[in-house]
């Protein structure tokens, strides 16, 4: 009995992978222009979900200046980051005519697109422990 219960808990963690492979993404969001609305921030982890579906998010009140949001228990992989301050409170980021950000945006590695946002490749990061990210938020 005993053995049997060992050997199912080895199966148990190898098949869910995770067991040991949790970790803490802290973001330190920087230069939010002022307290209004709120700041929203995916967590994506593939080129074929960026901007569209995050795997996580957050949404916290803007205090302006520098914010840090968390993600707790993410397993190790490649990921991406998009941050908007959402002024308006409206739930997504608004743009002019052209599609132009009227709202502050950011995203991981600062990277920022030439004509629309960068591609997943560009703010993909590696997670195989707790990593620390500074995104600035730029207001176009």
């Amino acid at each position: 009995m005993r053995l049997i219960g060992w050997v199912t808990v080895a199966v148990f963690c190898s098949v869910c992978g995770q067991c040991y492979s949790q970790n803490r993404i802290e973001i330190i969001i920087r230069e939010v222009k002022d307290t209004t609305g709120m700041i929203r921030v995916g967590l994506f982890a593939d080129a074929k979900t960026f901007l569209k579906k995050p795997i996580q998010g957050r949404i916290v009140k803007s205090t302006g200046g520098q914010q840090v949001v968390v993600f707790d228990s993410v397993p190790s992989g490649t990921f991406a980051v998009s941050v908007i301050h959402d002024s308006n409170r409206n739930g997504k980021l608004d743009t002019n005519f052209m599609g132009v950000p009227k709202e502050g945006i950011g995203f991981s590695n600062d990277v920022m697109g030439s004509f629309g946002p960068p591609a997943f490749d560009k703010a993909k990061f590696v997670v195989s422990s707790s990593v620390t990210l500074t995104i600035r938020m730029r207001y176009l």
